[in-house]
C-alpha cells in the first residue's frame, strides 16, 4: 500500500505574553507592557512645554515670530497656529507632530488653548500616542511700525496740500471727500498749517495712493523731491525721504474770474467776467450775461493759469429793486452748450449801504433770474468802484463790461440758518486745530450753505442727523420754518445715522 503525503505549510501563530504591570494578555514587545501602563509609566511630553507666551500688537492685531516678524492672525485662523507652534520647544524626529487644533476660549480672556497629538517610539517597534494641552498668555507689545505712528515724529513721506486763496471753502469739501472714501487711512499724523494741511506716511506707496486721489477729484498740480538721509555702502541701500507738493488751483466757488481775450475764443468766446459755479475736477464757469457754461479741466488751467478778481469774502449786499425776465427773443445768441439751471433777467439793485443816503440804482444782466424777487437780498461784486490789478482785465473796456455782477442770493440771516439745520459733518483728526479763527468759522458756515444751496455738490459728502437739534425741534422752529418755505434745506431722507461707541454696543449684544 502507498501513502499520498501532501505538502502542508506550516502555520506559525504568535505567541501573546503578560504585561509586566497589570498582567493583561499582551503583543508581545521591547518593553512588555500594555499601552495604559506605558502611558502612567513614561510620558513622552516631558521635554515640551506646556505653557507659552504670544506678544500681539493690539494696534494693528498682529503677532510676533521671532525674531522680529509681525504676522496678521485672527483667532483660531491657520496662521494664528502657525504661530502657536513655531514657539513650541520639543516637537522634533523623535516626538512627531500628528494633530493640532484650537480649544475655544473667551476673545477677551487673552488665553489661547492648542490641542496636540503627538507620537513617539519609546523602544523598538514599541510606539507610544499622546494627547495633551498648551496654553498660551498673549502679552500686548507695539510693534516697530505702530511705535513709528503712535510717535508721530516718524515719517518717510510727507503730503503738502496747499491752495493760495484767503478762505478754506475748498480744504471743506475736500476733507468730507477724504473722509467719505477714507484716503486717509494710513496717515500716521495730519498737521493744519497756514495754507492748507499736512499728511505724514511711513512709506512712500501711501503717499502716492493720498495723491492720486487728489488728482482725480479736485484739479491740481504736484511736484515730488526727496532728501538723502542715511546710506549704507556696504549693501548699497538709501535711506531717503520723499516730499510731494500738491498746489490746488486758486479759484473756488463763487469766485469771480476775468479771462485773457485768447482763453475767451478758446473757450467759445465766454465771458470775459465769468463767475466759478462749481469746482470738482474740473473749473466750471459760468458766463451771467449769457447762461453759457465751460468746464477747465486742470492740465487746461495751468496751461493758462489765471486767479479771481473778487472772492466770497469782498462782495456787496444789495438789495433787489425789480427783476425782469428776459424771453426767448431778447436773450443773446449763445453757441455752445447753456445753462439750464438758470435765468436770464434784468435785475435793478441798491447797494444796502446806501439805502436812505443816496438812491442810485443799478441794471445789470443777471443768471439768477429764477430765484430773485423785489425785496431780496443778493450778494455782488462791484466793478465800477473796485480797485482790481489784473492782467487780463486790462485788455478790455471797463465801460463796455457790468457794473455789477451778481453772485448768489441771501436767504435769510445765519443765525437762523444755524439754528434750523439738523445735521452735522464729521471732520478728520487733525492737529494744530486751536489755531482756527473765526474767519475760518465764517467759511465753515458758508461752506455748509453752499451743501444746502446746491444739491450737486453735497452728492459726494455724507451727512450726518444731528440728533441734539431733532430732539430739541420744537413749535417754535415749525412755525420759523413756516415762515421761511424758500431757505434751501436739506430733507431726512438725504442724512445718515451717526453711529456712535454706545450704537455699536447695541448691535454687538
Amino acid at each position: 500500500m502507498e501513502y499520498m503525503t501532501e505538502n502542508i505549510e506550516p502555520t506559525t501563530t504568535a505567541g501573546k505574553i503578560l504585561c509586566c504591570q497589570c498582567g493583561v494578555l499582551i503583543e508581545p514587545n521591547a518593553l512588555n507592557m500594555c499601552n495604559g501602563c506605558m502611558q502612567t509609566q513614561i510620558d513622552i511630553t516631558e521635554q515640551i512645554p506646556k505653557q507659552g507666551q504670544l506678544q500681539m500688537c493690539n494696534k494693528c492685531i498682529r503677532y510676533l515670530q521671532p525674531p522680529n516678524t509681525w504676522i496678521s492672525a485672527q483667532l483660531e485662523s491657520r496662521e494664528l497656529l502657525t504661530v502657536c507652534l513655531k514657539r513650541i520647544k520639543g516637537l522634533n524626529k523623535e516626538v512627531r507632530l500628528i494633530d493640532a487644533g484650537f480649544i475655544w476660549t473667551e476673545p477677551h480672556s487673552k488665553r489661547i488653548k492648542v490641542k496636540l497629538t503627538v507620537q513617539k517610539e519609546v523602544a523598538q517597534g514599541a510606539i507610544l500616542q499622546q494627547t495633551f494641552v498648551v496654553e498660551f498668555t498673549i502679552f500686548n507689545q507695539i510693534c516697530d511700525d505702530c511705535q513709528r505712528i503712535e510717535a508721530k515724529d516718524y515719517w518717510k513721506a510727507l503730503v503738502q496740500v496747499r491752495q493760495r486763496t484767503s478762505h478754506k471753502k475748498t480744504f471743506f469739501y475736500l476733507e468730507q471727500l477724504i473722509l467719505k472714501h477714507n484716503a486717509h487711512a494710513d496717515a500716521s499724523n495730519i498737521k493744519q498749517v497756514n495754507g492748507g494741511l499736512d499728511f505724514y506716511y511711513a512709506e512712500q506707496n501711501s503717499a502716492r495712493k493720498l495723491v492720486d486721489f487728489l488728482m482725480c477729484v479736485v484739479p491740481c498740480r504736484f511736484e515730488t523731491s526727496k532728501r538723502l538721509i542715511s546710506h549704507d555702502i556696504h549693501s548699497n541701500i538709501y535711506n531717503y525721504k520723499y516730499t510731494t507738493v500738491v498746489e490746488i488751483v486758486p479759484v473756488c466757488k463763487d469766485d469771480i474770474v476775468c479771462l485773457s481775450k485768447k482763453q475767451s475764443k478758446q473757450l467759445g468766446n465766454i465771458g470775459p467776467l465769468c463767475i466759478c459755479s462749481r469746482v470738482t475736477q474740473n473749473i466750471y464757469l459760468i458766463d451771467p450775461g449769457t447762461l453759457k457754461v465751460a468746464p477747465i479741466s486742470a492740465n487746461d488751467y495751468w496751461r493758462s493759469p489765471f486767479t479771481a478778481l473778487c472772492d466770497s469774502k469782498h462782495l456787496v449786499e444789495y438789495i433787489v429793486c425789480d427783476v425782469n425776465a428776459l424771453d426767448a427773443d431778447s436773450k443773446p445768441h449763445v453757441y455752445g452748450k447753456e445753462s439750464q439751471k438758470h435765468a436770464l433777467a434784468e435785475v435793478y439793485v441798491m447797494k444796502a449801504s446806501e439805502i436812505g443816503i443816496v438812491d442810485k440804482q443799478y441794471s445789470t444782466i443777471s443768471h439768477l433770474g429764477h430765484i430773485l424777487h423785489p425785496g431780496d437780498t443778493v450778494m455782488g461784486f462791484d466793478l465800477q468802484n473796485s480797485n482790481v490789478s489784473d492782467s487780463s482785465l486790462d485788455q478790455y473796456d471797463l465801460e463796455q463790461l457790468a457794473d455789477v455782477v451778481l453772485v448768489k442770493k441771501v436767504y435769510a440771516d445765519k443765525s437762523v440758518r444755524n439754528r434750523r439745520r439738523q445735521w452735522k459733518l464729521k471732520h478728520m483728526d487733525v492737529e494744530d486745530v486751536a489755531s482756527v479763527n473765526s474767519t475760518i468759522d465764517r467759511d465753515y458756515t458758508e461752506f455748509l450753505e453752499d451743501l444746502e444751496e446746491d444739491p450737486v455738490l453735497r452728492q459726494n459728502v455724507n451727512v450726518y442727523k444731528d440728533e441734539r437739534k431733532i430732539n430739541q425741534a420744537g413749535n417754535s422752529m415749525e412755525n420759523e420754518a413756516a415762515n421761511d418755505d424758500d431757505i434751501p434745506r436739506i430733507g431726512l431722507d438725504e442724512m445718515l445715522a451717526d453711529m456712535t461707541m454706545e450704537d455699536s454696543d447695541k448691535m454687538d449684544a
